[in-house]
Formats: structure tokens, C-alpha cells, sequence
């Protein structure tokens, strides 16, 4: 994973109520910093989420896997960087990738894979045309299709 394959960025400060005895972040916080990341990646690309999913394309994303790899640890007060960026599209799934990064070192890689479903049949169903426009629009390193 390099980091150079990531046109979106979001950097934040690792809170005291993250880190462990151990004095480094408690692993299970990587995915609320990937959550934050997708928020912030969604309004980066222009797509309001949930209001252009549930009200604008009549469906929502739901994650089906989650997945993190941890190369160095982050401790409190210090800022990181975490990268987010869209590794595959598929029909009904996508895959988003993650790096954190504290300067130049990589600290941490991830993954969640998402499928866009139906509101009320909870289905999968395709991608909306202009949310993949978006990313595509977007995106330095070209997702899978």
C-alpha cells in the first residue's frame, strides 16, 4: 500500500480515551478512523450520505466485511493521517481502502467491503450511475470495475 495511490486524506488527533494500558490505540478504534474517513470521503467526492442514498437513489449501503492490519501503533496527542480511497466497484459491492499514516510511516491498512441495497426488499441492487461518476471523477488511482 502506498501512499501515493490516495487522492483523499483525513487527519485528526488521537484522543486519551483511545489509547490502552499499553499507551497505543486500542485496536478496535482503526475502524471507528476508517468510519470517520468514509464520512468525510463521501462529502469530499460530493455525495451526501444517507440523504442521497435513502432519499435521491431509494436504496442503502451495508457493510458485509471489515478488515485491518496493523504495522506500528499510534499513542496519544499524536496526528495521523488516514487515507481512504475506492478499491474495486462492482455491481451491488465496493471495496474501500484504508491507510494510516503518522508522517510518512504507515501504521495501519484496512478494508470494508459495502453492498448497495434495496430499501424495502434489502436486495442488492446496482450502483446509481452518479455515484459511480463520482468516485470515477475523483478517484487518482482508477478503481476495479
Amino acid at each position: 500500500m502506498e501512499r501515493s495511490h490516495f487522492t483523499f486524506f483525513h487527519s485528526l488527533r488521537v484522543r486519551w480515551a483511545e489509547v490502552d494500558r499499553q499507551d497505543v490505540v486500542f485496536n478496535a478504534h482503526y475502524f471507528l478512523y476508517f468510519d470517520v474517513a468514509v464520512a468525510e470521503y463521501w462529502r469530499a467526492i460530493g455525495v451526501r450520505y444517507p440523504g442521497d442514498f435513502i432519499e435521491r437513489f431509494g436504496s442503502d449501503i451495508y457493510a458485509v466485511k471489515a478488515s485491518a492490519e496493523y504495522h506500528s501503533s499510534a499513542t496519544y496527542d499524536e496526528l495521523i493521517d488516514i487515507g481512504c480511497r475506492t478499491g474495486r466497484i462492482g455491481r451491488s459491492s465496493m471495496q474501500l481502502l484504508f491507510g494510516i499514516w503518522r508522517g510518512t510511516e504507515h501504521l495501519t491498512s484496512g478494508e470494508l467491503v459495502y453492498v448497495n441495497a434495496d430499501l424495502k426488499s434489502k436486495k442488492s441492487v446496482s450502483w446509481p450511475e452518479p455515484f459511480k461518476r463520482a468516485i470515477l471523477q475523483f478517484e487518482r488511482t482508477p478503481p476495479e470495475m
